[in-house]
């Protein structure tokens, strides 16, 4: 310490140089200032005390409370043990024939590690809860809730009354909510509907009177557009159901057309032709033979015992 010299004799703490210097002739080591005592502990392993207070800590309770067991693994299913034996050839070949040609080690897989860690703690529980049942049956304890057990409820009928009326308010007012958003929706969707009816209906009438204003100049002959136009109103006559018209039939007015035609020519529609003189499906010549000539009627005389006429039967009585 006594080359030790500070360089700046009116301050009291040391530089940093001065510090550095110091170190680097060596004048810095431990213990200048205070003397630091080397101890040495003595590890003391008392077995018999330890063994002593373990009795006094541990807790003496009966098996029903602490529910310990030591058990060995159980066996692995079949079929989980097929699995792993196939997962593991399935990836041995992946990294096998890939580029690299690498060895593979199912040993060094994490995946395989871990499944098999997994099945590991599985079979563990089960082998112990397979245990601890037993146990449990010897000691007359039961393991399931018998059918009619019925639990106590923490609450009152009356609260649960309250709740359960909360409940269903808050669950009509939902559906009441829920209609309304419903009717809104469907009133939109069919105002949405009816406009692009109209829309459509205005670009259709559009384009004919487009079409009918070029045919009127000449610079087109197509008249098809009309007969779009007939078929689509046609279309539009029909019902609610889309299969007939939209207006009720009169069957008096049907009747009458099926009986004497609808439309068409009727002057000379019975007169004789080529081919309803050549028709013979409906003549009978052995019914046309008997006629009554006496009567001059056409008719054939079906009747055999035909009542006579009343001067007939009035001469038969004298």
């Amino acid at each position: 310490m006594s080359d030790f010299v500070l360089n700046d004799t009116d301050s009291e703490v040391d530089s940093d140089e001065e510090l550095q210097e110091a170190f680097a002739k060596g004048l810095l080591k431990p213990g200048l200032n205070e003397e630091i005592e080397v101890t040495q502990k003595n590890y003391v392993n008392n077995v018999a005390d330890l063994k002593l207070k373990l009795k006094d800590i541990q807790l003496k309770l009966p098996w029903i409370e602490t529910l310990d067991l030591v058990t060995a693994v159980a066996p692995m299913a079949p079929d989980v043990a097929l699995q792993m034996q196939e997962t593991a050839q399935r990836r041995k070949n992946l990294k096998e024939n890939s580029k690299g040609h690498q060895l593979y080690d199912p040993t060094q897989n994490p995946v395989l590690n871990e499944f098999k860690r997994e099945n590991l703690l599985h079979r563990q529980a089960q082998a112990a809860v397979v245990e601890g049942i037993k146990k449990l049956k010897d000691l007359g304890i039961p393991t399931r809730r018998p059918d009619d057990y019925f639990a106590e409820m923490a609450k009152s009928d009356e609260h649960m009354q309250k709740v359960r009326k909360n409940l269903m308010a808050k669950q009509a007012a939902q559906a009441r909510t829920e209609k309304v958003r419903q009717l809104r929706e469907q009133k939109k969707f069919a105002k949405r509907v009816q406009t692009d009816a109209r829309l459509k209906q205005a670009a259709d009438k559009k384009e004919m009177l487009e079409q009918l204003k070029r045919v009127r100049k000449g610079k087109s002959s197509d008249l098809g557009f009309l007969d779009d136009n007939k078929g689509s109103n046609k279309g539009n006559n029909k019902g609610k159901d889309g299969k007939g018209p939209q207006h009720k039939v009169n069957k008096r007015r049907a009747m009458k057309d099926k009986k004497f035609g609808f439309g068409g020519k009727k002057k000379g529609s019975k007169q004789n032709t080529r081919e309803s003189s050549n028709n013979f499906d409906g003549f009978n010549g052995h019914a046309a033979q008997k006629k009554n000539f006496k009567t001059k009627s056409f008719k054939v005389n079906s009747k055999k015992n035909q009542r006579p006429g009343k001067s007939k039967r009035k001469n038969n009585k004298r």
